[in-house]
């Protein structure tokens, strides 16, 4: 039985113990990085600069909620806008695999960057199992590299401290409760952000579209839940296809992209149901969607896949 306060003391005495530096840790927003930074700066207080890099694929207004976030936490944030740097290092890059790395790569280089300048020994991560157990390694196969295991660089000079490694998304939740962090029933967001829901060529104008579209599903799904229309799924989002089709807006051919919504319940996230969402609220999302992005994206379609054979996320 998983046991939310002891583990909160044992992390905290363990990592006064293993951190006699300056310790730097990346914060997202998540409730993952949150409770590892909240833990952290438990233990360590001000020996713990806390970064929050800005790649571009980011969720709509998510760099303004995480500042504010964090400050009300009693966490001082330094945040780098480094989006051009990320779309440079991916143009032209498609394959699923090669995105997680040179992101994850990247995330490392700048923190080095930011090690020269606070002088941090420690890289602290919130890093949980699932990360691992899908990124491979030993007999276990590779499902998809997590860009906090699988894009860590070979010569990274950080120590890397990951209090949450052997938990699952339920009790790292239990930990945000007890901590009363906010974001304790935020769903999940991947590492590499709206990247790996951007199928295919990652452009601004590509990654702004599947902003559009995520935050469409996110208002939708949460306004039809708070109405009693529907159970909030555990995860809910929007990806787009690099699949071209024709279409009509008013009278005009449209030849343009397809948005596949996706939405399921889970536990842990190691295994997943798809969603069943009512079709009056899929049809307003659809409506949403192509309004929106008129011109970008005239079809929307639902993925009604399990975890397995699919995963989550589409990337």
């Amino acid at each position: 039985m998983f046991d939310a306060a002891d583990f909160i003391e044992e992390s905290v005495q363990q990592m006064q113990t293993s951190i006699d530096d300056i310790a730097i840790i990346a914060c997202s927003g998540g409730v993952d990085s949150t409770v590892a930074a909240v833990l952290a700066h438990q233990a360590v207080g001000n020996l713990l600069h806390c970064v929050y890099v800005d790649t571009g694929f980011m969720r709509k207004n998510e760099t303004e909620e995480i500042e504010a976030m964090l400050s009300d936490l009693g966490i001082q944030l330094i945040t780098i806008k480094a989006a051009d740097r990320y779309f440079s290092a991916l143009k032209d890059i498609t394959e699923p695999e090669q995105k997680r790395k040179i992101i994850g790569e990247l995330f490392i280089r700048i923190f080095e960057e930011e090690q020269v300048k606070c002088g941090a020994k420690y890289l602290i991560q919130g890093t949980i199992a699932p990360d691992w157990i899908e990124s491979g390694g030993g007999v276990r196969d590779t499902i998809k590299s997590h860009h906090n295991v699988g894009g860590l660089p070979e010569d990274m000079s950080l120590e890397v401290v990951e209090p949450l490694r052997e938990l699952y998304k339920d009790e790292v939740r239990e930990l945000a409760r007890a901590l009363h962090i906010k974001v304790s029933e935020r769903q999940p967001f991947p590492g590499p952000g709206l990247a790996v829901r951007t199928l295919g060529e990652l452009t601004p104008e590509r990654v702004e579209v599947v902003r559009e579209a995520c935050a469409i599903v996110e208002e939708e799904f949460e306004n039809a839940s708070s109405q009693g229309l529907m159970e909030l799924p555990w995860q809910y989002y929007a990806a787009l296809l690099p699949v071209r089709s024709v279409g009509v807006h008013g009278d005009v051919r449209a030849y343009g992209e397809t948005i596949v919504v996706r939405a399921v319940r889970s536990m842990d996230g190691m295994s997943a149901r798809y969603s069943e969402i009512p079709h009056s609220i899929l049809q307003k999302v659809s409506t949403r969607i192509t309004n929106t992005c008129k011109g970008a994206v005239n079809r929307v379609v639902y993925d009604i896949t399990h975890k397995p054979p699919g995963t989550i996320e589409w990337e």
